[in-house]
Protein backbone atom coordinates (compact mmCIF):
# COMPACT_ATOMS: atom_id res chain seq x y z
CA UNK A 1 0.00 0.00 0.00
CA UNK A 2 1.55 3.28 -1.19
CA UNK A 3 0.28 6.96 -0.52
CA UNK A 4 1.56 10.20 -1.83
CA UNK A 5 5.08 10.81 -0.66
CA UNK A 6 5.55 14.72 0.77
CA UNK A 7 8.94 16.56 0.30
CA UNK A 8 9.83 18.83 3.20
CA UNK A 9 12.83 20.87 1.82
CA UNK A 10 14.51 21.67 4.98
CA UNK A 11 12.14 21.41 8.20
CA UNK A 12 14.23 20.69 11.81
CA UNK A 13 13.70 17.82 14.29
CA UNK A 14 15.06 15.88 18.02
CA UNK A 15 14.41 12.93 19.86
CA UNK A 16 16.82 10.88 21.77
CA UNK A 17 16.27 7.37 21.62
CA UNK A 18 14.96 6.18 24.51
CA UNK A 19 13.01 9.24 24.26
CA UNK A 20 11.51 10.49 20.70
CA UNK A 21 11.28 9.14 18.85
CA UNK A 22 11.09 6.85 16.78
CA UNK A 23 12.67 3.94 10.25
CA UNK A 24 12.64 4.21 6.51
CA UNK A 25 10.88 4.21 3.37
CA UNK A 26 13.04 3.29 -0.37
CA UNK A 27 16.23 3.62 2.07
CA UNK A 28 17.89 1.35 4.44
CA UNK A 29 15.23 0.06 7.17
CA UNK A 30 15.73 -0.46 10.62
CA UNK A 31 12.89 -3.22 10.37
CA UNK A 32 15.76 -5.07 7.63
CA UNK A 33 18.56 -4.89 10.20
CA UNK A 34 17.41 -5.13 13.12
CA UNK A 35 16.71 -8.18 15.37
CA UNK A 36 12.69 -8.33 15.27
CA UNK A 37 11.12 -8.50 18.82
CA UNK A 38 9.72 -11.14 20.35
CA UNK A 39 5.87 -10.22 21.03
CA UNK A 40 4.47 -11.04 24.85
CA UNK A 41 1.84 -14.48 23.45
CA UNK A 42 0.34 -13.75 27.25
CA UNK A 43 -0.67 -9.95 26.21
CA UNK A 44 -4.79 -9.78 25.22
CA UNK A 45 -5.73 -8.67 22.01
CA UNK A 46 -5.74 -4.79 20.84
CA UNK A 47 -9.42 -3.64 20.37
CA UNK A 48 -9.55 -3.28 16.14
CA UNK A 49 -11.27 0.24 17.16
CA UNK A 50 -8.06 2.00 18.16
CA UNK A 51 -6.26 0.77 15.33
CA UNK A 52 -7.34 3.56 12.93
CA UNK A 53 -6.05 6.10 14.53
CA UNK A 54 -2.79 4.99 13.73
CA UNK A 55 -1.58 5.57 10.10
CA UNK A 56 1.74 3.30 8.63
CA UNK A 57 4.58 5.70 7.58
CA UNK A 58 7.84 6.53 6.69
CA UNK A 59 10.47 9.62 7.33
CA UNK A 60 13.87 10.61 6.68
CA UNK A 61 15.55 13.52 9.27
CA UNK A 62 18.85 14.83 8.91
CA UNK A 63 20.49 15.01 12.18
CA UNK A 64 22.98 17.68 13.27
CA UNK A 65 24.94 18.23 16.69
CA UNK A 66 25.46 22.08 17.68
CA UNK A 67 24.72 22.67 13.88
CA UNK A 68 26.72 20.76 12.41
CA UNK A 69 25.96 17.63 9.98
CA UNK A 70 26.30 14.39 11.49
CA UNK A 71 23.95 11.99 9.19
CA UNK A 72 20.61 10.55 8.56
CA UNK A 73 17.55 9.17 10.90
CA UNK A 74 14.90 7.39 9.78
CA UNK A 75 11.33 6.50 11.37
CA UNK A 76 8.83 4.05 9.93
CA UNK A 77 5.57 2.83 11.43
CA UNK A 78 4.60 -0.35 10.18
CA UNK A 79 1.16 -2.43 11.05
CA UNK A 80 1.83 -6.18 11.92
CA UNK A 81 -0.85 -9.26 11.78
CA UNK A 82 -2.96 -10.01 14.74
CA UNK A 83 -3.35 -6.14 15.17
CA UNK A 84 0.24 -5.45 16.21
CA UNK A 85 1.91 -2.70 15.42
CA UNK A 86 5.89 -1.79 15.00
CA UNK A 87 7.95 1.41 15.06
CA UNK A 88 11.48 1.53 14.10
CA UNK A 89 14.06 4.12 14.62
CA UNK A 90 17.52 4.18 13.15
CA UNK A 91 20.35 6.89 13.36
CA UNK A 92 23.13 6.55 11.20
CA UNK A 93 26.35 8.63 11.50
CA UNK A 94 28.30 9.30 8.58
CA UNK A 95 30.21 12.62 9.45
CA UNK A 96 32.69 13.75 12.13
CA UNK A 97 33.97 11.73 14.96
CA UNK A 98 30.98 9.70 15.32
CA UNK A 99 30.61 9.16 11.60
CA UNK A 100 34.39 8.13 12.06
CA UNK A 101 33.86 5.51 14.94
CA UNK A 102 31.14 4.36 12.58
CA UNK A 103 28.13 5.12 15.14
CA UNK A 104 24.55 3.08 14.19
CA UNK A 105 21.95 3.59 16.50
CA UNK A 106 18.48 1.45 15.83
CA UNK A 107 15.61 0.86 18.00
CA UNK A 108 12.61 -1.19 17.33
CA UNK A 109 9.66 -1.49 19.38
CA UNK A 110 6.15 -3.93 18.99
CA UNK A 111 3.17 -2.60 20.36
CA UNK A 112 -0.61 -2.79 20.35
CA UNK A 113 -3.42 -0.73 21.80
CA UNK A 114 -6.27 -1.26 24.36
CA UNK A 115 -9.43 -0.68 25.23
CA UNK A 116 -8.76 3.17 25.87
CA UNK A 117 -6.34 3.53 23.21
CA UNK A 118 -3.37 3.31 25.33
CA UNK A 119 -0.30 2.07 23.06
CA UNK A 120 1.18 -0.58 25.07
CA UNK A 121 4.90 -1.60 24.30
CA UNK A 122 5.17 -5.79 24.40
CA UNK A 123 9.30 -6.09 23.57
CA UNK A 124 11.87 -4.05 22.02
CA UNK A 125 15.19 -4.13 20.98
CA UNK A 126 18.16 -1.58 20.77
CA UNK A 127 21.35 -1.96 18.62
CA UNK A 128 24.38 0.09 19.11
CA UNK A 129 27.37 -0.52 17.22
CA UNK A 130 30.18 1.58 16.35
CA UNK A 131 33.91 0.51 15.15
CA UNK A 132 35.00 -2.36 17.03
CA UNK A 133 31.70 -2.92 19.20
CA UNK A 134 28.01 -3.93 18.91
CA UNK A 135 25.98 -3.79 21.98
CA UNK A 136 21.89 -5.27 22.02
CA UNK A 137 19.73 -4.92 24.45
CA UNK A 138 15.89 -6.25 24.10
CA UNK A 139 13.14 -5.38 26.73
CA UNK A 140 10.09 -8.24 26.91
CA UNK A 141 7.01 -6.36 28.43
CA UNK A 142 5.00 -9.16 29.86
CA UNK A 143 1.49 -7.46 31.25
CA UNK A 144 0.12 -10.85 32.43
CA UNK A 145 2.66 -10.88 34.97
CA UNK A 146 2.90 -6.92 35.66
CA UNK A 147 6.74 -6.59 34.79
CA UNK A 148 9.38 -5.55 32.61
CA UNK A 149 12.72 -6.96 32.16
CA UNK A 150 15.71 -6.29 30.28
CA UNK A 151 18.51 -8.63 29.10
CA UNK A 152 21.89 -8.43 27.28
CA UNK A 153 23.94 -5.41 27.24
CA UNK A 154 22.17 -3.86 29.86
CA UNK A 155 23.66 -2.44 32.78
CA UNK A 156 23.87 -4.65 36.29
CA UNK A 157 21.67 -1.75 38.17
CA UNK A 158 18.59 -2.35 35.30
CA UNK A 159 18.39 -5.70 35.38
CA UNK A 160 15.77 -6.66 38.04
CA UNK A 161 12.12 -6.37 36.99
CA UNK A 162 10.33 -3.22 36.46
CA UNK A 163 6.48 -3.50 37.89
CA UNK A 164 4.13 -2.84 34.87
CA UNK A 165 0.98 -0.34 35.70
CA UNK A 166 -1.98 0.91 32.72
CA UNK A 167 -0.53 3.45 30.06
CA UNK A 168 3.37 2.50 30.47
CA UNK A 169 5.10 3.69 27.83
CA UNK A 170 8.68 3.10 26.18
CA UNK A 171 10.43 6.58 24.53
CA UNK A 172 9.54 5.54 21.00
CA UNK A 173 5.32 5.04 22.00
CA UNK A 174 5.63 8.17 24.18
CA UNK A 175 6.87 10.34 21.23
CA UNK A 176 3.53 8.94 19.26
CA UNK A 177 1.55 9.66 22.20
CA UNK A 178 2.60 12.99 22.19
CA UNK A 179 1.71 13.35 18.35
CA UNK A 180 -1.97 12.08 18.96
CA UNK A 181 -2.35 14.46 21.91
CA UNK A 182 -1.24 17.71 21.75
CA UNK A 183 -3.54 20.64 21.90
CA UNK A 184 -2.81 24.32 22.67
CA UNK A 185 -2.91 24.67 26.08
CA UNK A 186 -2.32 20.89 27.10
CA UNK A 187 0.01 19.61 29.87
CA UNK A 188 0.67 15.74 29.52
CA UNK A 189 1.37 13.31 31.67
CA UNK A 190 3.22 9.99 30.96
CA UNK A 191 4.97 6.98 32.40
CA UNK A 192 8.35 6.42 30.69
CA UNK A 193 9.46 2.30 31.08
CA UNK A 194 12.45 1.73 29.38
CA UNK A 195 15.68 0.53 29.68
CA UNK A 196 15.67 -0.93 33.02
CA UNK A 197 13.70 2.37 34.03
CA UNK A 198 10.66 3.95 35.19
CA UNK A 199 10.07 7.55 35.89
CA UNK A 200 6.93 10.08 35.29
CA UNK A 201 7.36 12.70 32.04
CA UNK A 202 5.54 15.92 31.65
CA UNK A 203 4.94 17.99 28.29
CA UNK A 204 3.35 21.53 27.99
CA UNK A 205 1.84 22.45 24.91
CA UNK A 206 1.92 26.17 23.73
CA UNK A 207 -1.09 27.75 24.02
CA UNK A 208 -0.70 29.45 20.10
CA UNK A 209 0.74 27.93 16.96
CA UNK A 210 3.99 29.62 15.76
CA UNK A 211 5.49 29.10 11.84
CA UNK A 212 7.72 27.34 11.18
CA UNK A 213 9.36 27.74 7.61
CA UNK A 214 10.76 24.87 5.12
CA UNK A 215 12.43 26.88 2.34
CA UNK A 216 9.50 28.41 0.83
CA UNK A 217 6.65 26.06 2.59
CA UNK A 218 5.34 27.53 5.98
CA UNK A 219 3.67 25.34 8.58
CA UNK A 220 2.07 26.30 11.85
CA UNK A 221 3.09 24.25 14.30
CA UNK A 222 2.31 23.60 17.96
CA UNK A 223 5.56 23.33 20.31
CA UNK A 224 5.54 20.62 22.78
CA UNK A 225 8.02 20.83 25.73
CA UNK A 226 9.26 18.32 28.23
CA UNK A 227 9.26 19.97 31.56
CA UNK A 228 9.54 17.00 33.69
CA UNK A 229 11.58 13.10 33.21
CA UNK A 230 14.46 13.67 32.25
CA UNK A 231 18.00 15.37 32.63
CA UNK A 232 18.15 16.92 29.02
CA UNK A 233 15.56 19.56 27.50
CA UNK A 234 13.90 18.01 24.30
CA UNK A 235 11.32 20.21 22.10
CA UNK A 236 8.91 19.19 19.74
CA UNK A 237 6.80 20.94 16.72
CA UNK A 238 4.35 18.97 15.38
CA UNK A 239 1.44 19.16 12.91
CA UNK A 240 -1.79 17.48 12.63
CA UNK A 241 -1.38 16.52 9.20
CA UNK A 242 2.08 15.18 9.25
CA UNK A 243 2.21 11.77 11.01
CA UNK A 244 5.36 12.47 12.44
CA UNK A 245 7.18 15.69 14.52
CA UNK A 246 8.10 18.12 12.18
CA UNK A 247 11.10 19.46 14.26
CA UNK A 248 12.72 18.03 17.61
CA UNK A 249 15.90 19.43 19.36
CA UNK A 250 17.53 18.59 22.44
CA UNK A 251 19.61 20.20 24.77
CA UNK A 252 21.98 17.89 26.96
CA UNK A 253 25.76 17.95 28.30
CA UNK A 254 26.98 16.71 24.57
CA UNK A 255 25.39 19.82 23.18
CA UNK A 256 22.65 20.47 20.85
CA UNK A 257 21.01 17.82 18.65
CA UNK A 258 18.33 18.42 16.15
CA UNK A 259 16.62 16.40 13.22
CA UNK A 260 15.12 18.15 10.22
CA UNK A 261 12.54 16.66 8.39
CA UNK A 262 13.64 15.96 5.09
CA UNK A 263 10.37 13.68 3.40
CA UNK A 264 7.81 11.70 4.55
CA UNK A 265 5.58 8.80 3.12
CA UNK A 266 2.32 7.35 4.44
CA UNK A 267 2.15 3.37 3.34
Amino acid sequence: MHGPAHQVRSVAVPLLLAALVAAACAWPSAAQTLPVPATTAAAPAAVEAAIPALVPFNARYRVTRDGKELGDATLQLTALPNARWRIDLRIEATRGLMGLAGLDLQQSTVFDTTADEHFRPLSQSTVRKALFTRKLITGTYDWSAGQARWTGDVKKTRRAPVPLQAGDMNGLLINLAVLRDAVPGATLHYRFVDDGRARDQQYFVATTREPQVVDDLSYNALRVERVRGGGDATTFWVVEAVPTPIRILQHDDDGTFELQLIDYQEA
